[in-house]
Parts: structure tokens; sequence; C-alpha cells
């Protein structure tokens, strides 16, 4: 799972810190310094709180009952889908006027003072935060034998993230954000579905979705997951190598319906996603 864990972490971590990026350009540019740390401090407050909801949800179901423990599981899977499904629609629309709608905001919340101006900062930050907790939680409940593999991915990809965005900011590197996001967008798309086939899974073995034994296919013998190939699938697209008929046409009727969706054409940028941080 350390693949789809990084692709999040590298997603979610980008879009935060871009974000961050934007909001510092403006008070730097507009010698609002003085501002900077309730920023920061919004920040904080954000990221701490994430931390908190993923460590909740992490280590706290070990007092439930194995089928709590799958239908907890099932659900927060779909519910990661939906939040990645909505991430990937939103900067795919958002791109474009991001930069201008929060120097707007920041420029109005620091009219207000500065509980408004660390109230944006958290709220803009924290909303990546708290989607990359849901899906932490689904990514090790995918996993198998407490292996650390979704927590390294995911610190993997926010770190580069942060790099990736400082380096944006100081004008050290200059590239196409729209196709960065339209490409880890169509990966995300997969890895979604991959994952809503596990949440849905996780509900047939909590009995409160039928078809557990109704098995779309039965692949152990060619394709097992203890094999690398196997392993590699597993941890890109979630591959179960029994795969119960709802699990597969969910599957496929989400990368059928989503996928189109994503890659149909839009209207052209009339400027380059990565300059707006620095206007």
């Amino acid at each position: 799972m350390w693949f789809a864990s990084a692709l999040i972490g590298l997603r979610e971590g980008l879009e935060a810190a871009l974000v961050v990026s934007i909001l510092v350009a403006f008070l730097v540019k507009t010698e609002r310094r003085h501002a900077l740390r309730w920023v920061w401090l919004g920040v904080g407050v954000a990221v701490a709180l994430s931390v908190g909801v993923g460590a909740i949800l992490t280590y706290s179901t070990a007092q439930l009952t194995f089928e709590q423990q799958e239908l907890l599981g099932g659900t927060l899977s779909i519910v990661a889908v939906g939040f990645v499904t909505a991430m990937i629609f939103w900067m795919r629309k958002a791109s474009r006027t991001i930069a201008a709608e929060l120097r707007g905001k920041l420029d109005e919340a620091l009219d207000v003072g500065p509980v408004a101006v660390l109230v944006l900062s958290f709220f803009a930050v924290g909303r990546e935060g708290l989607e990359t907790a849901v899906f932490f939680y689904s990514t090790v409940q995918t996993a198998q034998g407490g292996t650390t593999e979704p927590l390294i991915g995911f610190s993997a990809g926010i770190l580069v993230a942060v790099v990736l965005a400082y380096l944006i900011y100081r004008g050290a590197v200059r590239f196409d954000l729209g196709k960065f996001f339209t490409i880890t967008g169509v990966l995300l798309v997969f890895v979604a579905a991959g994952v809503l086939g596990y949440g849905l899974h996780d509900l047939q073995e909590a009995a409160f979705l039928p078809g557990l034994t109704t098995l779309a296919f039965d692949a152990s013998a060619v394709l097992p997951e203890d094999s690398w190939y196997g392993a590699l699938l597993k941890g890109i697209f979630n591959y179960s190598q029994q795969t119960t008929v709802l699990q597969a046409v969910a599957w496929v009727a989400y990368v059928a319906i989503v996928l189109p969706l994503f890659l149909r054409p839009k209207k052209k940028a009339t400027a380059p996603a990565a300059a707006a941080i620095k206007e």
C-alpha cells in the first residue's frame, strides 16, 4: 500500500502546501508580515487536529468486535472514496481561480482581525488534513500484518509535497501543475476504485451487505497476493485475489463513470497554474 499512501500524501500535501504558499506570498508582497504568525498558527492547529483524528481512527478500534471493526472500516473507506473523488474534481475546477479566491478571502480576514486570519488558514489546510486522515485509516485497514508501509508512504509523499511547494514558492522550479493534478487524478481514480471495493468487502464481512461468498473470480492460483506482482497490484490498485461480484461491479462502475467525467475537455486556464503563487 506504499504507492497509494505516497500518492495521496503527495496530492493532498501539495494542495495544502500550495494554499499556504499563496497566503504567505500575499502577506509578504503586501508588506503585512505581522499576520504571518496567525497563518502559521492556523496551519499548526489544522495539522495537529488532522494527526489526532488519524491516530484516534487508527488506534482506537482495538476494543471493537470483528464485525464492528469491519463495519467501521468499510464505512470509512467509502467516506474516503467520497473525499478523494470530491478532491480531484474540486482541484480540476478550482486550479484556475484558487489563488485569486484565497487572496480575496485573506484580504477580508485581515480587515476583520487576527482571529479571522487564523480561522481562514485553519480551514484552508484542515480540509486537506482531515481527508488525508480518513484515507490514511482506510489504507491502514487494507494493509496486512501491521505493516508500516502506509505510514512510510504518506510521510514520503507529504515530504516531497512540502519540498516541491517551497521550491515553487522560491522560484527554483516551475512545472505545469494542471498536468500534475490531471495525472495524479487519473491514478487516484483507480486507487479510489480499489478502496471502494475493499470497503464493500468489509461491509460484506460485517454481514451488512450480502454476497460475501459470491465470487466474480478467484485468481489465487495464477495471481496470488503474496507474489511480488500480486503485492504490487495490491499496493497500487488494492487488488484482491478473491473478488466478490459486488466488489467487481463497484470497481468497474466507479472507473467507468468517474474517469470519463474527470477527463472530459475543459477550458484552458488563462495563466499557468504555477505562476499563481507569485502573483
